[in-house]
């Protein structure tokens, strides 16, 4: 798959394309619906897919201050969209200047200059261009004088996730926020991920038996609740059963959240400087303050035996 950033490393030779436009952070399972119709509709006409998609959020640059949590670093949302099947994925950095561009001037410099857009494929909600006052009428209606079509195709997933709410990344954000990892996976279609670079910390799991991985996650990074979770800690393609805690761990009277994972029965690991994920599988406890060191180790002994369980019991599906 093609990664470009900036409409100039678009290749100067590039044909005819299906096009599909959107943050598409986390790339969930609504995402994949627009994301596969387009890859679908390039192979029935022979020309590539291509996504497009900003940096960094538009709200950001729009109302500073106000990024969303993410929950896919643009590099982990090339990956799925390159699972998906997609040719190339398009980042736009999002500037000032790029957010007065009018929708009529995005379509023309964008989609039709650089893209040749034969098709673009959007959800019914799809806003673009200056004050978000382009949408899929206008872009039809451009449609007819530059020569391509539109597909609007009805991203809505609902499950048991949110109560029923239509899957969405706000969604997906609060779920996370609070907690509740086995419902973003439901909505994503698989577990909630978090990557960083492991740094040296206080080292009391060492101390303590159960030597952790202190991740030091990436700007913006949608973390879960304090709390003790059941997942995965993946290096190096390796994903190893892990009990992963996030917080500040109040046994310590520490003030600094971290998010920490210890693999299961890996204490030979070394992994300070690598730059690691920690998948969310599910909750498992809320951040609590023991009596004592004992009454800790007893705790901890007690999560890693549940999350061993429940990792074995999702691994067996």
């Amino acid at each position: 798959m093609q990664r470009w950033r900036g409409l100039e490393d678009i290749p100067q030779d590039w044909g005819r394309s299906v096009v599909t436009i959107g943050s598409y952070d986390g790339v969930h399972r609504g995402h994949q619906l627009i994301i596969g119709r387009a890859v679908e509709r390039a192979r029935e006409l022979g020309v590539p897919s291509v996504v497009v998609t900003f940096d960094p959020h538009p709200s950001e640059v729009v109302r500073p201050g106000s990024h969303p949590p993410l929950l896919a670093p643009h590099h982990r949302r090339a990956e799925l969209m390159a699972e998906l099947g997609v040719d190339a994925v398009l980042i736009l950095p999002f500037t000032a200047e790029f957010s007065k561009l009018a929708p009529a001037d995005f379509i023309v410099k964008v989609l039709v200059d650089k893209l040749h857009a034969q098709l673009v494929i959007e959800g019914p909600n799809f806003r673009f261009g200056h004050k978000a006052a382009g949408n899929v009428q206008l872009l039809t209606e451009f449609g007819e004088t530059y020569d391509y079509a539109v597909e609007v195709i009805d991203l809505y997933v609902s499950g048991e996730a949110g109560g029923g709410e239509p899957f969405s990344s706000t969604l997906t954000r609060r779920l996370v926020a609070e907690g509740d990892v086995a419902g973003a996976a439901e909505i994503l279609g698989r577990p909630h991920r978090v990557e960083g670079i492991v740094v040296r910390g206080a080292q009391r799991g060492r101390e303590l038996g159960f030597p952790t991985a202190n991740v030091e996650t990436l700007p913006h990074t949608a973390i879960p609740a304090d709390g003790v979770y059941a997942g995965w800690l993946n290096v190096d393609g390796e994903a190893m059963p892990a009990a992963i805690s996030v917080g500040t761990n109040p046994q310590f009277d520490a003030t600094e959240r971290t998010v920490e994972a210890y693999a299961i029965d890996r204490v030979d690991l070394d992994l300070y400087g690598l730059h690691v994920a920690v998948d969310f599988l599910a909750y498992v406890r809320g951040m609590l303050k023991f009596e004592s060191i004992d009454d800790l180790l007893v705790a901890m002994a007690a999560d890693v035996k549940r999350c061993s369980e429940l990792i074995s019991a999702y691994e067996r599906g």
